[in-house]
């Protein structure tokens, strides 16, 4: 049996490559032992067959940022019930336009930049993107959200104007917003800077009782026909 060596500098003796090239054709995907793709440039090797995917590029693989149908009932934090559970290559959009290549290395090292309380659904934001990350981080606030809210019992009177200004929560003003009525139980609601807890508070001061609450877009960024459960990479083209 041949002696167990990295992968990486198996790679070099069949290609006659730098190790740094190696390390980016395996990190990048390219690379298959046996026929099953390998990230791990210091994966051990004995005597299974290393093939390089036709296409091969060696080049570092750019972070990326998924778009998840977060689903009510499930939390954003790190427990047994957490959306986090979705995040496997089984989950993503079969549709997914982006042209991103799907690496087990994108469901790794994802920062969640818009969570959404338990009870509630829709869109969600995971990204490895340093610049994505801090966009959110310094200007969230600054970044429009639409949701519908499903409700229930009857509104009170100038309902509608009071939600859209001169709210209060916690003590403090809240910022205009946009709202209308989307069907005779359903609120469509757009608007920056929402705490968790604050739609279901507003809803409830007005005389509605909150059966549901979906996020359906962040800033420009639309959930569109993205399934609950499921995940898709944010397209080079997307801006929020």
């Amino acid at each position: 049996m041949t002696e167990a060596e990295r992968l990486s500098k198996r790679l070099i003796q069949l290609l006659s490559c730098s190790r740094r090239e190696a390390e980016l054709y395996i990190e990048g995907g390219w690379v298959t032992v046996d026929g099953q793709v390998v990230e791990q440039p210091q994966r051990p090797i004995r005597d299974e067959k290393i093939e390089l995917l036709p296409g091969a590029v060696a080049q570092t693989m750019p972070p990326v940022t998924l778009l998840l149908h977060k689903p009510a009932g499930l939390g954003c934090g790190q427990g047994a019930n957490s959306v986090l559970q979705l995040l496997t290559h089984a989950n993503r959009l079969a549709e997914d336009h982006s042209g991103i290549r799907p690496l087990q290395r994108h469901l790794q090292r994802l920062e969640l930049l818009t969570p959404l309380e338990t009870d509630a659904s829709g869109l969600i934001v995971l990204s490895q993107s340093r610049s994505v990350i801090q966009l959110f981080k310094d200007n969230g606030n600054l970044t429009e959200h639409e949701y519908v809210i499903e409700v229930s019992g009857d509104m009170a009177a100038n309902g509608l104007k009071k939600f859209a200004h001169g709210m209060a929560w916690k003590g403090v003003a809240l910022p205009p917003c946009k709202v209308s009525w989307q069907s005779e139980n359903r609120l469509r609601v757009a608007a920056k800077g929402v705490q968790p807890g604050q739609l279901r508070f507003m809803c409830e001061s007005l005389g509605l009782q909150v059966i549901g609450i979906r996020r359906l877009r962040i800033g420009r960024v639309a959930m569109a026909k993205l399934p609950a459960g499921q995940w898709r990479y944010l397209s080079p083209s997307e801006r929020f």
